[in-house]
């Protein structure tokens, strides 16, 4: 399936498809920990500089979204690491894939939209991820990111639960 998965922009009339599947996700397996009472809102962050969709035949598998790198821990570990100004970094956020359509590379092809775009311009992607996520730490260590450490993802009030930071550097590439 994954040679006839299409990745495009995502558009408006992505955003009630993507909404009702981010719910479906979220039954499935918890993903996102937050966001899913106001789907729209979680998928249209004004830190958003771009987003992806996956589709076959018409149907919405997946998105990603490429994010500014303010408030982030990733984006603090990373600089704090390198020594590298945090703007010289963007976030990989906002990634999930359908449940029926996992294993067939959708994830991983929505993750190399956004490789992609970083090395055309020059930037590193930073992104936490929840340890519990395995299949995602999985790709993205396949892929070639490195784990940069662990971090607590705190929301809506709650203590946090165990995350990953990773990056993946184009001027390394």
């Amino acid at each position: 399936m994954s040679d006839r998965v299409r990745v495009r922009e995502r558009t408006e009339a992505d955003l009630a498809p993507l909404g009702d599947l981010l719910v479906r996700v979220h039954a499935h397996d918890g993903y996102p920990v937050e966001g899913v009472a106001h789907p729209r809102a979680w998928l249209t962050d004004p830190g958003f500089l771009r987003s992806w969709v996956a589709e076959h035949d018409g149907a919405i598998l997946g998105q990603v979204s490429l994010a500014e790198p303010e408030g982030a821990d990733a984006v603090a570990l990373w600089s704090e690491r390198t020594g590298r100004a945090r703007d010289e970094a963007t976030v990989l956020s906002r990634l999930f894939v359908s449940p029926g359509a996992r294993g067939r590379g959708v994830g991983e092809s929505l993750t190399r939209a956004v490789m992609d775009h970083a090395r055309l311009h020059g930037s590193a992607l930073v992104l936490d991820v929840m340890a519990k996520d395995r299949a995602a730490t999985r790709l993205y260590e396949r892929l070639g990111w490195e784990r940069l450490g662990a971090i607590t993802h705190a929301f809506d009030g709650s203590p946090g639960v165990p995350a990953y930071c990773y990056v993946w550097d184009s001027s390394t590439r």
